[in-house]
């Protein structure tokens, strides 16, 4: 194994001014130590990561870091900068940065070394002895955990001789209270294991007897069940969902973001402690956070502080994956039954009562008929895992049942939306009711289930059923009356949704559009789903065209990109362009929203039709009116293309006009000089 950190990854002078300075500087050492394949894609990865969270810690320290299959093997460099660097830390600017580079398969071993510097940064001696040093090669030693014989000798003494007192302790009989603690963060590389280092900490200075378990890159060893058995009460420091938590159910919980842990422990122990002895039990579930744990936590980033709006798009869009594999097996069969059989077989009868094994009739009809019965799924699971999203697996039971019921009342997809979002809000309403510990064991199972689809089944068939129903039949009206300009202007916003973030919340909101209309398919709701796929193709083909015809235009890596970009394309892969367009948003972004424009205008005018939520190309032969559609997609293309060459063109010219007016200026001033 490679050394992680060697003297030419040091630099003990970082004059870069912001972070993205600072990155790119210490990654070009990367870079020269062959760390690193390729800076910009790296530097891109970098980036994202950094989107998620800031890196900065207290204490003056940077941590940029992410996992990239740009990394050619787990490296870490270091940065030491006299003026400070703002990584988003709240006491100020950090003076020590680390760039720690993970390749995107990495093994444990070398997790397990990102792992142990992340616990060494909360040492003060370490922190300290980094700030002192002047040998870049001492410096990557010091990183690297090789301390001089002395010191290592003193560590193990002080190791033997710390060892007893625990067990001192147990022996007559003061049990110390025992805290244990699951730490994660986005990434698994820093922020994981420097919160586990940091509440064990915490509790050997205040006496408590911390185990943490870290839910990192670096794996996932669960707790033996006899420790969080033993444990008077529990700490999540986490911005990613805990794994397993039901086995820390019936303890005292305290639930925070990562950064939390980090910074401070103590008091998260001390509230832990006051949670014990105030005998407050968490009511923990799979979904979400413990509801008696909230403390006001600021430093949590994730969902649970969401704005309403974030949520919301959450809960549906958990909904809406969940049924989309019904729609795409189901629409595939129902289209192949078509193709084979024509539409008339929409109507033959049962293939249970008749089906004759050489007609090809028959194979259509069981195609058709297996299709619908998947399709009949969809309303329901809608319904289901929305509600799963909002208040986990007691939801699913009413969720489904509202699901069932609005499909009873013709209420189709909008009734499914709304039947989800009643079933979750019911069950969490249920859940905030305190109720006594014997029937604890019971509410998720029977209790729950059985009130909450009551309410649900009562709201839906006599609520607000009907008007729902009417709702959709006239949306259903609405896009089956679709013609002419009308049509065409939907296309346009469509297209220009899916095109705008390629695969962020706008492209999302528009495909849920066009997956719900498959759920009650109607001639406009296939032209809706055929126009978004179109649409959602032109991205990705138009950055391939664009690499191919101007190659000058692109770096290595984006022509490279260019390349994967023609399957990605076709596949209808949209995120396919975000490297494009995150290196060049002003000049991707508005060019591929033209081009997305255009075809799903051209795709609504044309009257293409489709039932397959997605497949690109390869389900052409399914699709109605398959020449035009294409040819609609074509033209999209090469609108993007155009635009993006052109606008490239432009900023590429714009420089060596300004450099040839630069030297004709310099010497004419030159001139006078001379005379």
């Amino acid at each position: 194994m490679s050394e992680l950190i060697t003297a030419e990854l040091v630099d003990l002078d970082l004059s870069a001014a912001t972070k993205d300075a600072a990155a790119r500087s210490l990654a070009e050492r990367m870079v020269a130590a062959h760390r690193v394949t390729d800076l910009d894609g790296f530097l891109a990865d970098v980036a994202a990561r950094e989107a998620q969270m800031p890196t900065g810690l207290d204490g003056g320290i940077g941590i940029p870091h992410c996992r990239s299959e740009h990394v050619a093997a787990p490296t870490l460099a270091f940065g030491r900068s006299a003026a400070g660097i703002d990584f988003g830390a709240a006491d100020g600017p950090a003076d020590l940065v680390f760039l720690i580079a993970a390749p995107a398969g990495a093994d444990d071993d070398h997790l397990t070394i990102l792992s142990g510097l992340a616990r060494r940064l909360m040492d003060p001696e370490f922190t300290a002895s980094l700030r002192a040093g002047t040998d870049p090669a001492a410096v990557a030693a010091l990183i690297r955990g090789e301390a001089p014989a002395e010191e290592r000798a003193a560590e193990e003494k002080e190791e033997e001789g710390t060892a007893p007192e625990a067990e001192t302790a147990e022996a007559a009989g003061s049990v110390p209270f025992r805290i244990v603690a699951v730490t994660s963060c986005p990434t698994g590389i820093a922020h994981t294991y420097m919160a586990a280092e940091s509440l064990a900490a915490a509790g050997r200075a205040e006496g408590v007897e911390v185990t943490v378990e870290t839910q990192g890159s670096g794996g996932f060893k669960k707790l033996d069940p006899a420790v969080i058995a033993a444990a008077d009460a529990v700490i999540w420091a986490h911005d990613v969902e805990v794994r397993e938590k039901t086995r820390f159910r019936g303890k005292p919980l305290v639930d925070v973001g990562v950064k939390a842990g980090i910074n401070r422990p103590a008091e998260l122990i001390a509230e832990a402690r006051r949670k014990a002895e105030r005998g407050e039990i968490a009511a923990v579930s799979e979904a979400g956070r413990g509801k008696d744990s909230g403390d006001g936590d600021a430093d949590r980033s994730g969902a649970d502080h969401a704005h309403f709006g974030v949520r919301l798009r959450t809960y549906l869009m958990s909904g809406v994956s969940y049924m989309v594999p019904f729609v795409a097996a189901g629409g595939l069969l129902i289209a192949l039954s078509f193709a084979i059989g024509g539409y008339e077989i929409a109507s033959a009868k049962s293939v249970a009562d008749h089906f004759v094994w050489g007609e090809a009739d028959s194979w259509a009809a069981l195609l058709n008929q297996i299709g619908s019965a998947a399709f009949a799924f969809l309303v329901p699971v809608l319904a289901g895992y929305i509600a799963y999203g909002m208040a986990d697996r007691p939801a699913l039971v009413p969720g489904f049942v509202g699901g069932s019921i609005a499909l009873t009342v013709n209420a189709g997809f909008l009734g499914g939306l709304v039947a989800g979002l009643l079933a979750g809000a019911v069950v969490m309403a249920i859940q905030r009711v305190p109720v006594h510990a014997t029937l604890r064991g019971i509410m998720p199972v029977l209790v729950i289930p059985l009130i909450a689809s009551a309410v649900v089944g009562f709201l839906m068939f006599i609520v607000v059923g009907k008007p729902i129903a009417s709702l959709q039949n006239a949306l259903t009206d609405w896009l089956n009356g679709l013609s002419g300009s009308n049509a065409v202007i939907l296309g346009v916003v469509l297209g220009l949704m899916m095109c705008f973030d390629m695969g962020g919340p706008l492209n999302k909101v528009a495909y849920a559009f066009a997956v719900g209309g498959l759920a009650d398919p109607t001639d406009g709701s296939l032209k809706v789903m055929a126009a978004v796929m179109a649409a959602g193709m032109v991205p990705p083909l138009a950055m391939a065209l664009a690499t191919t015809v101007r190659k000058k235009l692109f770096t290595k890596t984006e022509r490279e990109n260019g390349r994967a970009a023609w399957v990605l394309g076709a596949s209808f892969i949209t995120e396919g362009a975000i490297p494009f367009a995150a290196a060049d948003p002003l000049r991707v972004i508005p060019s591929v929203m033209a081009g997305g424009a255009v075809t799903g205008a051209l795709s609504m005018a044309f009257g293409a039709t489709l039932r397959a939520p997605h497949g690109g190309v390869f389900v052409v032969p399914l699709i109605g009116e398959p020449f035009l559609y294409l040819l609609a997609i074509a033209a999209g293309t090469l609108v993007a293309t155009a635009l993006v060459v052109l606008l490239k063109g432009a900023r590429r010219a714009a420089p060596d006009a300004a450099g040839e007016a630069g030297a004709a200026g310099s010497d004419d001033s030159r001139v006078p000089v001379a005379a």
